[in-house]
């Protein structure tokens, strides 16, 4: 008779008694919930964790500190749809095709994390703004690509006109209740804040100083950017405020300790020279990742990481597998290795990229960019000098009758600092602030980030930058070819035969169409 060892009789017995409350310790690891926060238009100085005065941001200052801050991350792109896409997909906007654009489609062949992780047993939603602008439908897709809508709540009123009046925790709250007891959650929290417009000296009106106000270098600092600021930060605290409604309701349901909460916002600030383009405040962004049962408190990473990232993230800590045609990798080893040197990460470029942003030029052209980001430079690549960056300025009205001068300027959002930049466009002293958002840009363009930030000084065929140039130049374009980007490949045409579902305008043909 074979004689069964004493360890397997005991762990047979083991397994017929009940479970006493604090067994979980002792079963194997669940996995984690995961809530996903991300604002709409967000710059990365712009939390108080970071310092800045003008803004108060407690609950991401908390995910901050009781997991990691990472302090260099960068979107996939300066605009909500296709940095939303990318960071979906794990794939930069050029290996998307039309979800690589704004307002376009979603092609269905490219999963998402939140179809994975459906797949793979999690209970997926979503409330606020998921992947948007732009026609999921179109592709075949049943659903916005964050997941099931958990959209009917709302406020009784809204703080602002500016904000909107969606109470997403609340239906967070409902999401919750919706979801079985056994099944691990993944919910998208899209804030439309502080996405424009907003309303106007909703800053002031509360209490907030001027003088805590730290204006980009690219941006005059007059009253009317300051109190445009201040507006902006509002609506910031508005979106930290649900996030920290949603903490407590996770620390009421027992749940918080196994949730990854990923907190970050989708591209750069909505003023001039900022975001829809491929400029520091375009594409770097706040992020902040804890998750208590795992992740150390109090870890800073300085390492450079890419929305691309995210996705394989998600996936690898779902003990899910990383589809191979994902370009990002899992940030787990940020986590796990003190140095952060022996992860793959030290001194990796990360890239970001541009194509149509909002209907801003003849033919509904695109202003096409791509961005590589190493720790010391920003080197950007104009593939369409020609055009207007911030869109041609000035278009035709409904009648059909030709718009003003400086009426256009689409790509940038309309805004106070906008109309104030065109009103002194023609000033000795602030009329280059003008010119640096809606002038016409080199093909290249080289900045030194440690020293210029603001992205003010294009060091392209310098002296100082004359060892590093082409360097950057041979490694960008080497990566683009490698992953198989159309404007490296064959001219990037196909980029303008997407189809944009939101509305269009019309503008005169410029000098090389006539």
């Amino acid at each position: 008779m074979t004689r069964v060892p004493p360890f397997v009789c005991l762990i047979s017995l083991l397994c017929t008694l009940p479970l006493a409350d604090n067994a979980i310790l002792y079963a194997a690891p669940r996995a984690p919930n995961i809530l996903l926060a991300i604002s709409d238009d967000q710059s990365f100085r712009h939390t108080s964790i970071d310092g800045y005065q003008a803004v108060n941001t407690p609950h991401f200052d908390r995910i901050a500190r009781q997991g990691i801050h990472f302090r260099n991350a960068f979107c996939g792109s300066p605009g909500c749809s296709p940095s939303r896409a990318s960071l979906l997909t794990g794939r930069y906007p050029w290996q998307i095709e039309n979800a690589g654009t704004h307002a376009s489609s979603f092609p269905a062949k490219y999963s998402c994390y939140t179809d994975l992780l459906e797949a793979g047993g999690y209970f997926v939603g979503y409330t606020g703004k998921g992947w948007g602008p732009g026609n999921w439908q179109a592709s075949g897709r049943e659903r916005n690509p964050a997941g099931r809508t958990f959209n009917r709540r709302r406020l009784e009123k809204s703080p602002t006109s500016g904000i909107s009046n969606r109470d997403y925790a609340a239906n967070f709250q409902d999401f919750l209740k919706a979801r079985p007891d056994d099944q691990p959650f993944c919910f998208w929290y899209g804030g439309h804040e502080p996405h424009r417009g907003f309303e106007n000296g909703s800053g002031l009106a509360a209490g907030k100083q001027l003088t805590d106000v730290e204006v980009p270098p690219f941006l005059p600092a007059t009253r009317t950017t300051q109190s445009d600021i201040l507006d902006y930060c509002l609506e910031i605290e508005h979106f930290d405020r649900q996030l920290g409604k949603m903490l407590k309701m996770l620390e009421q349901h027992g749940v918080l300790d196994n949730t990854l909460v990923l907190v970050t916002s989708d591209n750069g600030m909505a003023f001039p020279r900022a975001k829809a383009n491929c400029y520091e405040y375009g594409i770097h962004v706040p992020l902040a990742i804890s998750w208590p049962n795992q992740i150390s408190a109090g870890r800073v990473v300085d390492n450079l990481v890419s929305f691309v990232d995210i996705a394989p993230t998600l996936l690898s800590v779902a003990g899910l597998s990383v589809p191979a045609d994902m370009t990002g990798r899992s940030l787990k080893p940020l986590w796990q290795d003190a140095k952060s040197t022996a992860s793959g990460f030290a001194s990796r470029p990360v890239f970001s990229a541009r194509e149509r942003h909002s209907s801003s030029r003849y033919n509904n052209w695109t202003y096409p960019q791509r961005a590589m980001r190493t720790e010391q430079y920003l080197l950007i690549r104009n593939f369409r000098p020609r055009r207007w960056p911030a869109g041609a300025p000035q278009k035709f009205n409904r009648d059909g009758s030709l718009g003003p001068m400086h009426g256009g300027y689409h790509d940038i959002d309309a805004c106070p600092s906008l109309k104030f930049l065109i009103e002194t466009r023609d000033s000795p002293t602030l009329g280059r602030f003008f010119q640096m958002a809606v002038g016409k840009r080199p093909a290249w363009e080289l900045f030194d980030i440690r020293q210029d930030p603001g992205c003010l000084k294009n060091l392209i065929n310098s002296r100082e930058a004359a060892d590093v140039q082409s360097i950057l130049q041979d490694q960008l374009k080497a990566y683009l070819t490698k992953t198989g980007d159309p404007r490296v490949i064959d001219g990037g045409d196909i980029f303008e035969t997407y189809r944009r579902y939101s509305s269009i305008r019309k503008f005169p043909a410029p000098e090389e169409c006539r």
